[in-house]
């Protein structure tokens, strides 16, 4: 449920939508405390044991909507103003029915509210269709991504997917749709009102189109990328019937290779090049912009696509052996650049490298059937997989999206969510990162400083949780610089691990 609402929550923000003084930490001696009495995780090349138990970050919480003072340690810069909005899952039961899957729990909405220093916080169950009508029967009558609700008198995951667009015919197979969405609301009862399809993308099998979580965009063209992990339309489509979850028709067939589609986003139109790579799984671009005649995107990417199904809760919620053994067999994400040449000559020689590009090592190879071989370039060092990966990549937008970038944030992964922030230079394949044994971080968003002209010049937010009932959730401040602590507001109220967020100033 939340994974759709959080295009709804942002759309204020984005025009387009897809069819998705440091203070060092012995300097606060509050600080010592979090470090002595967390149990500590071995990790052995990529393989961790004794990783502590998070159930208590996957489990329903109570909403907040009245405004809480947090108690600030440090410093928070006093132009700092603004809010910074989260959504993720809050609530995974009604009655005695629960969900099977952390996608599936219904949306809360979280927001930390900075003004000249201090900090309130409160939260509110967002009061969707779903919401109402499972608390109005005090159980789940409302299928979702991967708990189906026996019987389901209204309509599923899917069913109200596909009642915004007609189905296709036989002959016609599924297309991919790009979507604008006004930035302002016309209508308040309508969620996507006035919205315009940019362009219609044709699966490459049909009736088994990939799953996908978002795309990329330069300042000309969009980028979406066709992955082998696929739904099967007609298993998803008779899920009821056959008595499965609509997760059950999604599925990775790694014999497929990954495909980049690139549109030109004034017309519509699809360019003519095939470009392809090895199969990966992508959910996030950290950014694409254009130089010398190239498209240069970079991604997370992972080389095993059934990640999905290890987010199961029962999985999540894990201890011991049983909680290392998951993590273990889970891919980790990894950033890694492509580049798609846009002027492919009829008569170029097979085998030749079609990028100009002296300052990557990924290339284009044109081959006999005139389709374009990309192999990526790592954008990282051994360090990387020694932090489990990474993911929730964030970047300073407003300035530097759809353009030649150097720096992005983002969450490693030595435990099946989050437990560091990580800033990574692409340019060197440096990274810098911050940890605190014991507490979980969130994906970083970055807020730049008052007229700075810098990339990192600024601060990175992060809601910083933990499953130790003896110690406060806080919001984390890092100078985006050298990813030192700042400051941080810790509240006492039990938050779930949750996704995505954005700030607003004021």
């Amino acid at each position: 449920m939340f994974f759709r609402v959080f295009l709804h929550f942002i759309r204020s923000h984005s025009a387009t939508a897809v069819d998705f003084l440091p203070v060092m930490v012995h300097r606060l001696p509050v600080f010592k405390r979090y470090m002595g009495n967390t149990p500590q995780k071995k990790a052995v090349f990529g393989q961790c044991r004794g990783l502590p138990c998070v159930a208590p970050l996957l489990t329903t919480v109570e909403e907040a909507p009245r405004g809480i003072s947090a108690r600030v340690w440090g410093h928070f810069p006093k132009w700092l103003n603004g809010s910074l909005l989260r959504i993720g899952p809050g609530k995974f039961e009604f009655g005695k029915d629960k969900y099977n899957h952390w996608f599936d729990g219904m949306a809360l909405l979280h927001q930390f509210r900075m003004a000249k220093g201090t900090v309130t916080y409160r939260s509110k169950f967002l009061q969707s269709d779903t919401y109402k009508a499972n608390s109005a029967k005090n159980r789940i009558v409302i299928s979702e991504f991967g708990t189906l609700a026996l019987p389901d008198p209204c309509k599923n995951v899917f069913e109200r997917f596909m009642s915004r667009f007609e189905l296709p015919g036989k002959a016609a197979g599924f297309s991919y749709k790009v979507i604008r969405v006004p930035p302002e609301k016309v209508d308040l009862g309508e969620t996507i009102h006035g919205v315009q399809v940019i362009c219609s993308i044709a699966s490459t099998e049909k009736g088994k189109p990939s799953y996908y979580h978002s795309f990329g965009m330069t300042r000309n063209y969009i980028i979406f990328i066709e992955q082998p992990l696929k739904m099967n339309l007609w298993k998803i489509a008779t899920s009821k019937i056959r008595g499965k979850a609509f997760s059950d028709g999604i599925s990775w067939e790694p014999q497929c290779n990954t495909r980049f589609h690139v549109v030109e986003k004034r017309t519509g139109q699809l360019l003519p090049g095939r470009y392809y790579s090895k199969p990966f799984v992508t959910f996030h671009q950290i950014n694409a912009f254009e130089d010398q005649g190239c498209v240069i995107i970079d991604l997370c990417c992972q080389d095993n696509g059934r990640t999905l199904e290890v987010y199961q809760l029962q999985n999540l919620r894990k201890a011991g052996e049983g909680l290392d053994q998951v993590h273990n067999s889970a891919a980790k994400s990894f950033p890694r650049r492509f580049v798609l040449p846009l002027n492919v000559s009829l008569n170029a020689p097979e085998g030749d490298n079609l990028s100009p590009l002296s300052y990557t090592s990924a290339s284009a190879v044109k081959q006999a059937d005139g389709t374009i071989w990309c192999s990526h370039e790592n954008l990282h060092q051994e360090d990387l997989e020694k932090e489990g990966g990474i993911e929730f990549p964030q970047i300073y937008y407003d300035r530097f999206s759809g353009k030649k970038y150097h720096f992005f944030y983002g969450c490693g992964f030595r435990h099946l969510v989050g437990d560091s922030l990580i800033k990574v230079d692409v340019v060197n394949k440096t990274l810098k990162v911050w940890r605190e044994d014991g507490f979980y971080p969130s994906e970083p968003v970055f807020v730049p400083a008052p007229g700075t002209n810098e990339e990192d010049g600024g601060v990175i937010l992060s809601v910083v949780i933990t499953p130790n009932q003896n110690e406060s959730n806080f919001l984390l401040v890092l100078d985006a610089k050298n990813f030192e602590e700042l400051g941080r507001a810790e509240v006492p109220v039990q938050m779930p691990y949750g996704f995505h967020g954005t700030f607003i100033p004021i």
